[in-house]
């Protein structure tokens, strides 16, 4: 029994391991999947398809997910890396798409064709994605600290112009074939 107890605490202790980057992890899942489920698609649907880009993120995404709870300290900069990118999508969208301002913070008016009633939701699921980010970075990366704070300087670019390609190929797409999770890109 004793032996038992041990292997909980110690599985206990390896879930509550870098708790900010496991929270950035499920929020990056809810922004491409509330994409998805809003009928705009989703990060390489355009070019795979809906089934194989939903695959990919909830692949990816589990797997975050669990070894941001396993691994060591060693793995810090790898992790620091994956906030950076995090942190990075959410400047991206709120640098790249038509916005306004709430209580002084930019507030997303239109992204990726969604608009009005669903942009509450959206910009909720991007701060919370910041702030895991950004906590991750300040908290629990340590040893790769500048990694995660320079990856958005290389990478924010990139995305913006990304963006807005994959936005114009699911366009395109959905004026061929209207379906369910391109639904609001067809009008």
């Amino acid at each position: 029994m004793p032996g038992r107890r041990r292997q909980a605490r110690g599985e206990l202790a390896n879930h509550s391991r870098r708790p900010w980057t496991r929270m950035g992890t499920l929020a990056v899942a809810a922004h491409v999947f509330y994409e998805l489920a809003a009928g705009v698609g989703m990060p390489f649907a355009s070019r795979v398809g809906p089934a194989a880009a939903a695959t990919f993120w909830a692949s990816g995404a589990s797997v975050a997910f669990r070894e941001a709870g396993r691994q060591p300290p060693s793995r810090d900069p790898a992790f620091a890396v994956l906030n950076g990118v995090f942190l990075s999508a959410v400047v991206a969208h709120f640098a790249a798409w038509p916005r306004t301002s709430r209580a002084g913070l930019p507030w997303l008016t239109e992204c990726e064709g969604l608009r009005g009633r669903a942009m509450p939701a959206y910009n909720s699921i991007l701060y919370l994605s910041a702030v895991a980010a950004l906590a991750s970075l300040l908290t629990e990366n340590r040893r790769g600290r500048a990694w995660g704070a320079l990856v958005p300087l290389a990478v924010v670019p990139a995305l913006m112009s990304e963006q807005h390609r994959e936005h114009r190929r699911l366009r395109e797409r959905a004026s061929r074939d209207r379906r369910w999770w391109n639904r609001r890109l067809a009008d």
